[in-house]
């Protein structure tokens, strides 16, 4: 059997803000817009794997999500517990810098882990936890 990883989604809440911050901090390529106004759907993803995505998506475009659950998800997109990924770079300390560069909100700086890796991390502007460990 050969599983890849095709797309993974995060909320975003701020279309402008979210390409701000995946393309021009992250360096991420666009690869799809879809929708307009607050409803848009946008495709990123690292330049080197183009067969991997991030799909930006409207937290609330599912008409079967309830009004409870649209409060929950917003109380926990504005305290960064809804969404995560884990992206990794060959020097996670120069990343950090030319991240950092782009006035985003900082979580953590570059720490040594006990678990064995070097990492960092970023809130997005919906909230998402943004992961930057250094590349084994």
């Amino acid at each position: 059997m050969d599983i890849t990883i095709a797309h993974s989604f995060l909320p975003q809440n701020d279309p402008d803000a979210a390409l701000k911050f995946y393309r021009d901090a992250l360096g991420f390529e666009v690869r799809n817009v879809v929708g307009h106004g607050d409803m848009q759907w946008i495709t990123v993803g690292p330049p080197a794997q183009p067969d991997t995505s991030i799909v930006l998506h409207p937290p609330f475009a599912d008409p079967g999500i309830t009004d409870e659950e649209k409060r929950v998800i917003q109380e926990m997109m504005a305290k960064g517990t809804y969404g995560m990924v884990v992206l990794a770079a060959k020097d996670v300390d120069a990343a950090f810098e030319r991240i950092q560069s782009h006035n985003v909100e900082v979580v953590q700086e570059p720490t040594d882990q006990p678990w064995g890796v070097r990492d960092c991390a970023f809130r997005d502007p919906a909230g998402n936890m943004v992961r930057l460990q250094q590349a084994q």
